[in-house]
């Protein structure tokens, strides 16, 4: 079975934690553009509360982006 993106919710926060130092901030702002609100949840819990802040400001301000990009920046997030 394949690892998909919206499966990082069944990951403990340990594991997210360690996924957050692994995954390049850029490709994890592109991966939350079109993520469900519970995988952004999820994400900003495990970040500490300016990281976090920081990125909620940046998926604000960030213009649109393609389906593609974002999949692959998905894709890369699980892999």
């Amino acid at each position: 079975l394949m690892f998909v993106f919206e499966d990082i919710i069944k990951i403990d926060d340990r594991g997210i934690q360690t996924l957050l130092k692994e995954v390049d901030n850029g490709k994890l702002l592109l991966a939350l553009k079109t993520a469900n609100e519970q995988i952004r949840e999820k994400i900003f819990k495990n970040l500490s509360q300016r990281a976090a802040q920081m990125l909620k400001e940046d998926l604000e301000n960030m213009g649109p982006a393609r389906l593609s990009d974002v999949e692959t920046a998905q894709q890369e997030v699980v892999n």
